[in-house]
């Protein structure tokens, strides 16, 4: 059986993973095994981070809606409920951007889910 030197393998996946904590502080960016650990809880952060963000986002139209709601007269969730009694089929991302963008269109909105309601 052949000898098999593995440097130059080693040398590579140390290189890739020193190179993808850059920025990383202390030992953390230099040192092969401490750059190790570091990129995995970086990638699990990472990954768990994209799901939440996702909650943070519908929590924030959320407020949103409800600020520009209690300018209308009305409440977040009374809004929503005129919105779904009335067949107006209209997602929180985009009640959120117009409450902030174009608030005569959001309260033509309200005034037309509360009416029909």
């Amino acid at each position: 059986m052949t000898r098999v030197k593995r440097g130059v393998t080693a040398r590579r996946r140390h290189k890739k993973v020193i190179s993808q904590t850059a920025g990383h502080r202390g030992g953390r960016h230099k040192l092969f095994r401490r750059a190790n650990e570091s990129l995995l809880h970086a990638l699990a952060y990472a990954y768990r981070d994209r799901k939440d963000r996702k909650h943070d986002f519908r929590r924030l139209w959320i407020m949103r809606i409800n600020a520009a709601a209690r300018l209308h007269g009305t409440s977040y969730s009374q809004l929503v409920a005129a919105l779904k009694r009335s067949n107006i089929l209209i997602d929180r991302k985009m009640l959120a951007d117009l409450a902030v963008s174009d608030p005569p269109a959001f309260g033509a909105i309200v005034k037309t889910a509360l009416a029909s309601a």
